[in-house]
């Protein structure tokens, strides 16, 4: 959080604390039985399922969905691990709408698509609930692997390989396993630590070594983990914050929606997190929907999002565009930040009306004033610490095929790389993928 003093508008325990426990409970309630019945039955089971090749981890979702059908959730959820490992966070958090949902024959045909996401939670939910781990270890190979980076695509890769008989060790420089799941999804997506709980029961599967708070650097350098294992992962995030490059950028009130997300993610008492009574949030993706939406579950008053391009262009779908009006946030198009106004602590932020020329966002010269005691940043975020040696392609690292980096022995996945959308389910696909790839190599030699 910023240092100093902050507008007398920032404050803590805006509501109540039965209020704030309404408003971070679950966004999606989970089925009942025969909820999920009905749900399932609304399937057509294509052969050729659309809904299939829009999922980036390639899940069998006809046959997950026969299997509920049938009254066999723990087999549907079989079906689901064998591709993604990670398929009870991602059932919360994958943006279905625009992936399965979105090419399913009942949306196409009738604009209401089978629920797939709920269905999916409804059968992870029943497997990681009876306690048990749906896979077991191959022989040893002797093997050992390095993944750097806790995350999705970091816990995917780690499991992948330990199912196949490798020694993994997984190094993470926050306290806790799992990454943005942890640390950077909006804490109504994923209620009563539901992270920690899929970290605990993935692990499960034995061969994996976790050690919290260490990151690459001087303690933990690439070259001595090539050294000390036969292969290494990288699935280090992006941990570095894009700039607004204004004037006063960092006066109190002016905050990094990541970090705010984290903090709230991490907090007893949601309550005691100060917000503002009228809160602007720049940017166009999930994290600005995120913490758009969370500021305005703590109690503040007016909450702005404040995007360069048009609607069309904005990054976060339109069921999350639909989701933040829902909960009263405003969302202005074609507006970027000119100055941030105040004396000693944020009083507002000045923006200027856009438009499109050659491709590129360019002022109009019209500008607006909005009052705003709380501003946050969502304009994205940037690849830090990458080690010597490793090719860089659009700020992210070069990776080929299943996620070989420029030097060998060394893989990458997630939002790192170079390649894929910056996607939960997608970080899990390189991570499993890239297992596959490491297996192959240490198997051959």
């Amino acid at each position: 959080m910023a240092n100093g003093h902050q507008a007398s508008g920032v404050v803590a325990q805006r509501l109540a604390p039965e209020e704030i426990a309404a408003n971070f409970s679950d966004l999606h309630a989970p089925l009942a039985p025969h909820e999920a019945a009905v749900a399932a039955d609304r399937c057509y089971f294509c052969y050729d399922a659309p809904c299939v090749t829009a999922c980036p981890t390639d899940i069998d979702i006809p046959m997950f969905i026969r299997q509920i059908q049938t009254g066999h959730p723990e087999a549907a959820a079989k079906t689901i691990f064998d591709q993604n490992i990670l398929g009870g966070m991602c059932a919360r958090v994958c943006p279905t709408e625009t992936l399965c949902e979105q090419s399913c024959v009942r949306e196409t045909a009738e604009g209401n698509p089978v629920e797939i996401g709920r269905l999916q939670r409804y059968a992870t939910d029943q497997l990681m609930a009876a306690e048990v781990h749906p896979f077991s270890r191959a022989a040893a190979t002797g093997k050992t692997v390095a993944v750097v980076g806790a995350g999705p695509a970091g816990l995917s890769c780690a499991h992948r390989l330990a199912m196949l008989g490798h020694d993994v060790t997984v190094f993470d420089a926050r306290p806790k396993a799992g990454g943005l799941n942890e640390y950077g999804i909006a804490a109504y997506k994923s209620t009563e630590d539901f992270a920690a709980k899929e970290v605990e029961w993935l692990l499960k599967i034995g061969g994996i070594t976790l050690e919290a708070g260490k990151s690459l650097g001087a303690e933990l350098t690439l070259a001595a983990l090539q050294a000390d294992y036969d292969a290494v992962f990288l699935s280090i995030g992006l941990a570095g914050v894009n700039a607004l490059r204004l004037a006063q950028e960092e006066m109190p009130g002016v905050l990094d929606a990541v970090a705010f997300i984290a903090e709230l993610r991490q907090a007893e008492d949601k309550g005691a997190l100060p917000v503002g009574r009228n809160v602007v949030v720049i940017g166009g993706g999930m994290t600005a929907i995120d913490v758009a939406v969370q500021a305005k579950l703590l109690g503040a008053e007016n909450v702005t999002i404040a995007y360069r391009r048009d609607r069309a262009a904005m990054p976060a779908s339109r069921f999350e565009q639909d989701l933040a009006a829902s909960h009263g946030v405003k969302l202005m198009f074609n507006v970027m930040p000119t100055a941030i106004l105040g004396d000693g602590a944020v009083t507002g932020i000045e923006l200027e009306y856009t438009r499109i020329h050659d491709g590129r966002v360019t002022g109009t010269g019209e500008k607006l004033t909005l009052a705003a005691d709380q501003i946050f940043k969502a304009i994205g975020q940037t690849l830090e610490g990458v080690p010597e040696g490793l090719a860089i392609v659009g700020g992210k690292l070069a990776v080929t095929g299943p996620g070989r980096t420029s030097l060998d022995g060394v893989w990458a996945g997630g939002d790192c790389a170079s390649g894929g959308e910056d996607l939960t389910v997608t970080a899990v696909a390189e991570g499993r993928d890239a297992a596959m790839d490491i297996h192959s190599t240490l198997t051959s030699c």
